[in-house]
């Protein structure tokens, strides 16, 4: 049988050698971290995170008349060709008015002959059906409503007209308005004013417009979505850009901001203090750091996009962690008439 004092000696043996074990696991796990991470290098970015809603549409003149006569009759003279100004007030087509012109003017003498025999109520008849008879002469005359370019004109002297026909059309592309749906989940969204960055098909660059207003009733589209169709004005715009161009684009909700994002693993604790080491100078640097999804950190303080890091740590697997999904420096791709970007939800 082993004596007590020898047994004490081999039992502080065991004890010695196994806080030497320990030491040496956790240096050489140290060791070993340190090599899986030597190579490693992290770099922050800069990601745009845009609060927009898309939107898609077809741009019209501010204003569109319709060249139409008002009654039956012959044209007698075409003042405008294609591509001429006009302004409010201009007469564009001249009907033949000559019956009309006569009526008026048999109208005029009768009432001359009423003034001195007639009654002052059979006057004041005949001055109200004089009003009639100047109006049935301004009808045989296609105006202009407003300032505007004729865009287009099918009409000659002696071509025969019937109330309501079209012969042309008159525009005012001072500038440019849409109409655009927008999902019932967005309407809140919406301010008058807010900026509308717009992208043609006929324009290599981009077109700002603004929100005028919508109206205080939404509709249901055919393909079942409730919608309200904002207002949009366009007021400089390339000339290559004409009505009913098409577009896409979106309302820009609020400034862009721009967020340093960077894995995860190039942050370092230190005291309770994050911080990264420079891949190029060895330089620690202290950061303060925010949640940003599951693999990166929000950088709100310490860098400004673009410097290369040193790993302080390594993926549990082993291997680093793919990116997480973007659009481009913008952040989450949208949906027609969605709002969209921002940082996603998770912790570090």
């Amino acid at each position: 049988m082993k004596s007590p004092k020898k047994f004490f000696k081999i039992s502080i043996i065991v004890v010695s050698l196994c806080a030497v074990l320990a030491a040496a696991l956790v240096l050489a796990r140290r060791v070993l971290s340190a090599a899986n991470t030597t190579n490693i290098t992290y770099t922050a970015r800069s990601e745009v995170y845009q609060n927009v809603i898309d939107i898609a549409g077809v741009v019209s003149a501010a204003h569109e008349q319709t060249l139409q006569a008002l009654s039956d009759g012959t044209v007698i003279a075409v003042y405008v060709e294609q591509g001429d100004s006009v302004k409010k007030g201009d007469i564009i087509i001249q009907l033949d008015d000559t019956e009309q012109q006569y009526n008026l003017a048999k109208h005029d003498y009768d009432m001359a002959t009423t003034r001195i025999t007639g009654s002052a109520r059979q006057l004041e008849l005949m001055k109200t059906q004089r009003l009639a008879l100047v109006q049935k002469i301004a009808d045989r005359k296609v105006t202009a409503t407003f300032n505007g370019i004729i865009a287009d004109i099918d009409v000659s002297v002696g071509d025969s007209l019937e109330a309501k026909d079209s012969v042309g059309t008159l525009v005012d592309i001072s500038y440019l308005v849409a109409d655009v749906e927008v999902a019932e989940t967005d309407v809140s969204k919406l301010e008058v004013g807010q900026q509308v960055e717009c992208t043609f098909p006929s324009y290599s660059g981009t077109v700002t417009g603004h929100v005028v207003g919508w109206p205080a009733i939404g509709e249901v589209t055919a393909r079942g979505a409730t919608v309200v169709k904002a207002h949009l004005r366009i007021d400089d715009y390339p000339k290559s850009i004409l009505p009913n161009f098409s577009f896409s684009g979106k309302i820009k909700i609020s400034p862009d901001e721009t967020f340093v994002i960077v894995s995860r693993y190039a942050i370092g604790r230190e005291d309770g203090k994050a911080f990264v080491v420079s891949a190029r100078t060895g330089e620690k640097i202290e950061v303060h750091v925010a949640p940003y999804g599951n693999e990166y950190v929000q950088v709100l303080s310490g860098l400004s996009g673009g410097e290369v890091l040193k790993a302080q740590s390594v993926a549990r697997s082993g291997t680093q962690r793919t990116q997480r999904r973007q659009s481009g420096p913008g952040g989450f791709s949208g949906g027609n008439g969605r709002s969209r970007g921002g940082p996603p939800p998770g912790g570090f």
